[in-house]
Parts: structure tokens; sequence; C-alpha cells
């Protein structure tokens, strides 16, 4: 049973420094503030130790992308600490998406992913950003159910535009089926998006982008998701997608326990700038920054969790800075045993330095190379 002593552990949202953390059979057995119960097996005296990130919208990262190379996906965000990954899909063809979906479930089942997450195609043609606009439609009833059925239980969330025809719906039908239904990529209006809400969408995908901007005579989607305390909203704090201002804002506003920063990450993140595909979409990433080649419009980012992190704590602490990364997403998403470190949770864990930059990552009580 390995005993771990580190100089500072976030253990069940507070920070305990020193503290310790026992681990077996993949699970935390206890942990607490202070001495450990005797002399541990790892000791991390200038470590921070934290909960392993869950990033609940992801494409790619490491030169692969979902659904080609899940493996190598998830074990490049692994590197960088984030041990529970919904691996999300774009819009694609009805046959395209189904067998996108197949091959996640297989990944989802084998524990290489925690889930997936349908971003499109039921989204506004109006607000696509790097999705195919021509390959957006309405949920019917019959794809929604092949989907499903396709996914045998490993889709967890589904990005959706309420404004689109049979979304009411489609809305019933996920969440019947236990699907967490978020709204984005909507030219909805305040009204439309309430309904949603009350229809049981719980999640705003990457607030403020690919929705309409915040009007005082139109507040559109973004004040309907980010006033009602049911909603958890997405953030992509990369310091392109939103201002650094803009997090702190809706972080304040909102409360940690209801934001969940994401990296919306590409195949390109962790790569050189270069050409890469998002779906259908050639995506060009310049100084760090993906977008659909030839335009100005934002293709996911090239960040990764550990970075999102930093930049959190550094500027609103680090009990809040776990809670957006790990705790509120696994709430969200309605996942047991990940996102915080307590006993009988998963040992999912990240060991950082003094600047908050990973040296090990551990998942299920196995360390992994960081």
């Amino acid at each position: 049973m390995p005993l771990i002593r580190a100089g500072t552990l976030v253990l069940d949202g507070q920070v305990r420094r020193p503290g310790w953390l026992e681990t077996a059979g993949g699970r935390i057995l206890g942990c607490g503030a202070g001495a450990p119960p005797r002399p541990p097996d790892t000791d991390l005296p200038d470590s921070v130790v934290v909960p392993g990130f869950v990033d609940m919208h992801v494409h790619g990262g490491g030169g692969a992308s979902y659904p080609e190379a899940v493996a190598d996906a998830a074990a490049f965000h692994l590197r960088h600490g984030t041990t529970t990954t919904m691996a999300s899909l774009v819009t694609a063809a009805p046959a395209e998406l189904i067998a996108g979906v197949r091959a996640l479930a297989a990944a989802a089942r084998r524990g290489t992913v925690a889930g997936i997450h349908l971003e499109g195609p039921w989204l506004s043609a109006a607000r696509c950003g790097a999705h195919d606009r021509t390959l957006m439609r309405d949920p019917g009833p019959a794809e929604i159910d092949a989907v499903l059925d396709a996914g045998g239980g490993a889709i967890k969330m589904v990005t959706l535009a309420p404004e689109r025809p049979g979304c009411d719906q489609a809305i019933r039908r996920l969440r019947d089926a236990g699907v967490v239904v978020a709204v984005g990529h909507s030219d909805a209006t305040y009204e439309q998006t309430r309904r949603a809400i009350g229809l049981g969408a719980t999640v705003g995908t990457h607030l403020f982008n690919a929705m309409p901007p915040l009007h005082h005579r139109e507040p559109g989607p973004a004040l309907a998701l980010l006033a009602d305390p049911g909603v958890t909203v997405e953030l992509i704090a990369d310091g392109v997608h939103l201002h650094p201002a803009v997090v702190d804002a809706v972080i304040r506003a909102a409360g940690p326990e209801r934001v969940a920063v994401v990296t919306d990450a590409v195949a390109a993140a962790g790569c050189d700038d270069g050409t890469f595909r998002l779906g259908a979409m050639p995506v060009e990433v310049v100084a760090g920054v993906a977008r659909v080649r030839g335009t100005d419009t934002i293709a996911g980012s090239t960040a990764t969790m550990d970075r999102l992190f930093r930049a959190v704590a550094e500027r609103c602490g680090l009990a809040e800075a776990v809670q957006v990364t790990a705790a509120t997403p696994a709430r969200a998403l309605g996942l047991r045993g990940v996102g915080s470190l307590r006993p009988g949770h998963d040992a999912d864990l990240v060991v950082l330095d003094r600047d908050l930059r990973v040296t090990a990552v551990m998942r299920r009580g196995e360390w992994t190379a960081a």
C-alpha cells in the first residue's frame, strides 16, 4: 500500500501543507493533513499534488485526433495530467458519425477514454465555428436513436443548438438516456436557451465562443447559461478564446463549482505550427493559434490542461484551479470516483513542481511517464 507525502496536497478541495495519501488497488485508501501515519514510500517535500485533470471537451493532441488515433491522443494528454478524457467528435455525415461513435465506444470499454462528447451535428450553421456547416442538421429521432445505440452507453454529453427544429424532443430523449445535454454553437435567444434549460440542458459549451455576444437588450444564450444555478459553463482559458479578465469574472460570478475549464484541444496541441485537420476542416496553426485555413475562425486550441491549471491558479488560487479542472467537470458529467482526492476515489493524481509544472502523473494507482 504505497504512501505518498507531499509538501502541498489539495485533498477534497482543501489545501493541506504538508499532507499525505495512501493508495491500494488503484484507489485512495486514506489521506490527511500533517505527518503521515508511517514513513512514506514516496516523499515529495517540494511538490504540489492535485487530482488528475478531467477534460470534458477535447478533440485530440500530440498530432493525433479522435477517433482516428484514440490511444495516442489520450496518452499525450495523460502526460499533461489529464487522467479522465471525454473524447469529443465534431459534426460529420451520418455514416461517419456512427463510425466515430463506435470507435470511441470501444475505446471507452477499454478504459482509454471515459466517454464521448458529441459536439455536433445538431448545431447552428450561423454559429458553426470550425464545423462543416453543410453537414449540420436537425436532430431527428431516428438518428438520435442510432447514435445512442452505437454508443452503447458511452455517450456522456451532447452539444446542440436549441433553436433547431426538433431540439425539444431531442433534449428529452437524450436526458431519458442519461446523457448530459449542453447548449453551444447556437444562435438561440435568451428565451430559447431558458426553455432548453427547463427541459434539462445543464452545460454551456465553451461559454461566449460560437454564440452571440452578450447584448443589453438581447442577452442571448450567454446570460441564460451564466445566470442559471443549475448550469455548468465551460471556459477555454487559453488566453486566445477568452480574455483572462473574462475568465476571472465568470469564476467570480458563477463560482468555481459551476465552471469547468476545458482545452477544446485539437491534434495540433503539443506540436509545432503547421497544417492539421479537425474533422473535415483544414486547420492552420500560426504562433500556437489554430484557425480554419484561410480564415480568422478559431479552430479549437493547442492548450493542455496543465497549462490552463497554471493560468487559473496564478490568478484565482490553487483550490479554485483544482475545482475548475477536476471536481466541477467530474460532477457536471456525473462521473463517480474522479475529480478529487478522497478515500474511495480512483488514485488519479498529478505531481507539480513549485512552478506548477507536471513532474509525474498517477492514473488508477500506476505512475505514468510525464
